[in-house]
């Protein structure tokens, strides 16, 4: 493995300088490590390797400084994940568990059929963020964006629950995304910043925030705050609306007979 350095501060710590070195190396050498008990790694330098903390053996935490490539935490089953830098496509790509904080911007499919766990992204995220979240009985996948997000935004969701903050939206701007919801018909999106509604989904109905809706939102800010040190009461002054499924199989009809 060329390139590849280490410096152990502790049995349980590592740290990585991954300049040069090649994504299936890098990730041969993450699940050796986990596998021989380390707890925590920091990995540096990081530019494109891809499917970081994909098929570990046990939950561990991950410090990423840099830019991982696609598909980071994809099908990851409890570890955490922060990254210092922004994240490319399909991040979270069938999360089941465990937390992916990003100090930056997240690309398209951001969170594509997460099934558990959480995400918060502190800035704006691509194109059909949180496509085909689902949950199931405990499992409840939870993504948080602080700005907003490109066309398809909770595309087909069948659960979880997906914020988008609005906090780069200037006084008046409205968010950009069309299709807001498109097939929708499980889970919710709490969305702040105006919007049209042709620029939703036809599946989708808006309603305000009852008092569940916002205990939920409340806890989900606060973390969010929490991560990237910002006031979360002004934010939940907001003005929130609550967007939702109007129906369970909005295209059951295209594939019966």
């Amino acid at each position: 493995m060329n390139n590849m350095t280490e410096s152990v501060a502790t049995p349980k710590m590592v740290k990585i300088d991954t300049t040069g070195i090649y994504y299936r190396d890098l990730n041969a050498k993450l699940r050796q490590l986990v596998d021989e008990g380390v707890e925590r790694i920091e990995l540096t330098n990081v530019c494109g390797q891809r499917y970081i903390a994909t098929d570990l053996s046990r939950p561990v935490d991950i410090k990423i400084y840099g830019t991982p490539g696609n598909d980071l935490g994809a099908f990851m089953n409890g570890s955490r994940i922060e990254v210092f830098g922004n994240a490319q496509d399909c991040m979270a790509n069938t999360l089941n568990a465990g937390e992916i904080i990003v100090h930056g911007h997240a690309g398209d499919i951001c969170g594509m059929a997460a099934r558990g766990g959480k995400i918060f992204v502190r800035d704006y995220v691509g194109y059909r963020a949180g496509i085909h979240m689902k949950e199931y009985q405990e499992k409840k996948p939870m993504m948080v964006v602080g700005d907003t997000g490109q066309d398809f935004m909770g595309e087909y969701m069948a659960g979880g629950v997906l914020v988008v903050l609005g906090l780069g939206l200037k006084d008046g701007e409205k968010h950009k995304a069309n299709f807001i919801g498109t097939g929708i018909h499980g889970g919710v999106i709490y969305i702040s910043g105006a919007f049209e509604p042709h620029q939703l989904g036809k599946e989708v109905g808006v309603a305000e925030l009852n008092e569940n809706d916002q205990a939920v939102l409340t806890g989900l800010v606060n973390e969010y705050c929490a991560h990237f040190n910002c006031d979360a009461i002004e934010i939940l002054k907001k003005p929130f609306k609550k967007l939702y499924p109007k129906f369970l199989r909005p295209y059951g009809r295209l594939y019966s007979y």
